[in-house]
């Protein structure tokens, strides 16, 4: 608490000699004075960055808000109504289309050795079983099993696919499961599947399935679906018990060509945005999410730490020097639409991004800097300003974040911020995604960091 105070005492009194031009330019060099303004602001984000009421009210007022549907105008609304509350110097929309998907309905259930219900949910994009579809299952661990399994074994059967998500700090256990959802269907297709059925990639127990998206390849969709944790180990039982188990697969799913939604965009100009040049600093969320729960970690932690970092900078008294832009983006969840759009812009406005950074990772504290900027001052600087929040710099070759990623290929230069993703997968793509997951302490320790990361980027020379 005292290293707290000293450290708010310091920079109140450094961004006073920078808010006054005469005492600034005698007394301190400017790195100094933007450092001293980045501790003020990550001060400012600690005592209470007005980022949790940003969230609440996205959750309150809107809810879940999967692509396509009414409520995600409503959030669009919503997120270009609140950039103006928080006083953004330019609010804008860019459209998007896609082909919106929605489920519904879905049930599946045990019919022989015995009856039991099963909590399943459809998986995005999947297509519908056009009625009851009654097979018997073929169990099999995960997607490379898949791979080397027989033909003969999965004609005519549905697939399910059992291999449980390990917990890690990082999040990364999800990578090792993630084929088993995004790629299975197809590959069980091809080899005569009549559906796929997944465990669902959760680290919880919960009887609560988690969803998220299947990419078919064309010809080759099936019905896919995930059910929980503790139906995937009751099937796992009576296979055990049994060498056949039946399974009636009711989905029905609907899709909409040409949807529109919108990314929104927030901007606080700043002192080059007229010069031929004009760098932009670039914070980004998803404002889109799935139906099941109230998108309120996936991503309306990311939406809210990013619209009260800008607002906070946006609260000084001086501009930062290159423009720092905040961009929600349209439809992450089932397609990265709205991150496909805005990478397909000219690539003389994306060569104007000097650096960017993406928050869709939970709603953990952040604990490392990966991918540290190119500028070994900005580095330095950013260590040092980040290193009260517990926030190390990091060996790791990190990630850019999956909407962010597309513009990395395109060039666009990215730092990360790693959060601690150890209960994120408790929740993640679940109807347990609520406000009540969210720690405000964690989000304003978030905010913090983004604050500091964006004032520095913003001023470096």
């Amino acid at each position: 608490m005292a290293q707290r105070l000293l450290n708010h005492c310091v920079a109140l009194l450094l961004a006073a000699c920078l808010a006054s031009p005469s005492a600034g330019a005698e007394t301190l060099p400017a790195a100094a004075a933007d450092e001293a303004t980045a501790v003020l602001l990550r001060e400012r984000a600690l005592g209470d960055s007005g980022a949790y009421k940003i969230v609440e009210s996205l959750t309150t007022e809107v809810g879940a808000r999967p692509a396509g549907s009414e409520a995600d105008a409503r959030a669009v609304a919503w997120a270009v109504a609140k950039f103006r509350a928080l006083g953004y110097d330019k609010v804008y929309t860019e459209p998007v289309k896609f082909t919106a998907w929605r489920r519904l309905s879905e049930s599946a259930e045990v019919i022989a050795p015995i009856t039991q219900r099963l909590a399943v949910t459809a998986l995005g994009n999947s297509v519908g079983t056009d009625g009851p579809l009654d097979a018997e299952i073929v169990r099999l661990q995960d997607f490379e099993a898949l791979q080397s399994a027989p033909a003969e074994s999965v004609r005519g059967r549905i697939v399910l696919l059992t291999r449980r998500m390990e917990r890690d700090r990082d999040g990364s256990g999800y990578a090792r499961v993630l084929q088993m959802r995004s790629s299975a269907a197809s590959l069980a297709a091809t080899k005569g599947a009549v559906a796929l059925l997944i465990r669902s990639l959760g680290t919880d127990d919960n009887r609560l399935p988690h969803t998220g998206s299947v990419n078919y390849v064309p010809g080759k969709a099936i019905p896919a679906a995930a059910i929980s944790g503790p139906d995937a180990d009751l099937l796992e039982r009576l296979g055990q018990r049994t060498p056949s188990v039946r399974l009636r697969l009711n989905i029905a799913t609907q899709t909409q060509a040409d949807s529109i939604s919108y990314n929104v965009i927030g901007e606080i100009t700043g002192q080059d945005a007229k010069t031929p040049r004009g760098e932009i600093v670039m914070m980004s969320a998803h404002l889109d999410s799935w139906d099941l729960g109230t998108g309120a970690v996936d991503d309306g932690f990311g939406v809210a730490l990013t619209m009260a970092a800008g607002a906070l900078i946006k609260q000084l008294p001086q501009a930062p020097r290159r423009t720092i832009r905040v961009v929600l983006f349209a439809n992450e969840e089932n397609g990265f639409d709205g991150a496909r759009a805005y990478a397909a812009r000219d690539a003389g406005d994306l060569s104007r991004h000097y650096l960017a950074i993406e928050s869709d990772w939970g709603a953990g504290p952040i604990y490392a800097l990966r991918h540290p900027p190119q500028n070994a001052g900005l580095t330095a600087r950013l260590s040092r300003v980040l290193a009260p929040l517990g926030i190390t710099l990091d060996g790791a070759a990190g990630a850019p974040g999956p909407d962010l990623g597309l513009l990395a290929q395109r060039g666009v230069p990215w730092i990360q911020l790693a959060q601690d993703a150890t209960d994120l997968f408790d929740h993640h793509h679940s109807a347990n995604d609520t406000l009540d997951k969210i720690d405000p302490a964690s989000l304003n320790q978030n905010v913090a960091a983004y604050t500091a990361f964006a004032w520095l980027a913003a001023n470096v020379p």
